[in-house]
């Protein structure tokens, strides 16, 4: 028998059709919640933008990763769409990290470097 309050550890609403995503820790919609404020706010860095390439735990696909950009939530997310449709691939944002699939490092470097980042090739 589970006592009082366990149902909310381990589950709970995370999307309504009229709020949108939802904090599963406060139950509020994402633009209201106040426990996880730095959801919108975008990883500290150094200012530099690194693209790489990585196979490690994919049975030997790679992927191209771009991490330290300085944006967050919706504006990085749009930048990783846009970057999937000039690369012809898919792909998705982990914890602030862009990754697209396939080995596309000098195309996003020549796209990252565009609006004026500060953009560096990192790994082999």
């Amino acid at each position: 028998m589970k006592k009082n309050g366990a149902a909310r550890d381990h589950g709970g609403l995370v999307y309504s059709t009229e709020q949108g995503r939802m904090c599963p820790d406060c139950r509020q919609p994402m633009d209201a919640c106040r426990c996880h404020a730095g959801h919108r706010e975008p990883a500290p860095g150094d200012g530099v933008i690194r693209v790489s390439r990585e196979t490690r735990g994919r049975k030997g696909a790679g992927v191209t990763l771009i991490r330290g950009v300085p944006l967050a939530g919706a504006e990085l997310a749009a930048l990783a769409s846009r970057l999937k449709r000039r690369c012809g691939a898919g792909g998705t944002v982990t914890q602030g990290v862009i990754e697209i699939q396939g080995d596309h490092r000098d195309l996003v470097i020549e796209e990252l470097k565009r609006p004026g980042w500060t953009v560096k090739r990192a790994g082999g």
